[in-house]
């Protein structure tokens, strides 16, 4: 057996992994967007904006795929377009399935009106807000972090940290509360690190977040995560018990929200378990 040097061990160590993988597609991503709205400065805001968008996203999946390519000597397989078009596909289904479910619990209730239609222009902003944070948060959370504790600390105690710093990392968010917070961490952080886990695959996890924030700001014109509205094609009230609209946090703060993500995480974590997709801890592998 090869032994290891102490800058091996260090190299390899996960906080040291994880640490380094961060920093690298941060800066990067900043740097590119920071020289993207200088070179676009001249376009119109909304297609500035999309394109700018555009390059984020690509200088995050190129960073991630570069650094752990090189730091961990590996193919990159997380992000392989095999079955891509199926990972898009369900994962948008499932987003789309669950933020409505979430809307329609409101609209029984008598919370939900529509006010007007806006023209299909109107959702560029809320698109590329969309798909921008989906996919730099699942390269940053499900593929740097939870992977990275998952390969030591086992499926289940990396998914429930993932979940948890998810759930924090909300926290800052204007209208946030501990509740939003727990909202979060449950709907978000357990569903997506379930949908990684089932298809060790980011495009799964990444469809499902884009579609679930891009219906709910983008489509039905809610508040997003206690953020500011964004342009919609549809204009709405919402009103009631912040039990079930999520007060000014948005939908995602709802206790049939939490229902329905628990809901479709327990599926995958039952599938993944099924098909042998759960990783052990390295305690329990000697």
């Amino acid at each position: 057996m090869e032994t290891l040097t102490t800058k091996q061990k260090i190299f390899n160590f996960p906080i040291t992994k994880i640490v380094l993988a961060l920093i690298a597609c941060l800066l990067v991503v900043n740097i590119g967007q920071q020289i993207a709205g200088k070179l676009l400065i001249s376009l119109d805001k909304d297609y500035r904006n999309l394109i700018k968008g555009l390059i984020v996203s690509a200088l995050a999946i190129t960073t991630y795929v570069l650094f752990f390519s090189q730091y961990e000597k590996r193919k990159i397989t997380e992000l392989s377009t095999n079955n891509l078009a199926k990972n898009l596909l369900l994962g948008t289904l499932i987003g789309v399935l669950l933020q409505s479910l979430t809307i329609l619990v409101i609209y029984v209730n008598g919370g939900f009106s529509i006010i007007s239609v806006n023209p299909v222009s109107f959702i560029i902003i809320p698109l590329t807000i969309a798909f921008t944070v989906a996919i730099l948060e699942e390269i940053l959370i499900r593929g740097i972090i939870f992977r990275i504790l998952e390969e030591k600390l086992g499926s289940y105690i990396a998914l429930l940290l993932s979940a948890v710093l998810f759930g924090a990392l909300h926290l800052p968010n204007e209208n946030s509360t501990f509740l939003s917070a727990l909202c979060i961490a449950v709907e978000a952080g357990l569903l997506l690190g379930a949908a990684f886990m089932y298809s060790r695959n980011l495009w799964f996890p990444i469809a499902i977040h884009f579609a679930w924030n891009f219906m709910q700001s983008g489509i039905f014109g809610a508040v997003t995560s206690g953020n500011k509205k964004t342009n919609s094609l549809l204009v709405s009230k919402i009103q009631g018990s912040e039990w079930t609209t999520g007060g000014e946090f948005g939908p995602e703060g709802t206790i049939q929200a939490m229902l329905f993500c628990v809901i479709a995480s327990l599926i995958l974590l039952y599938l993944s378990r099924k098909e042998n997709k759960i990783i052990i801890p390295y305690w329990k592998k000697h």
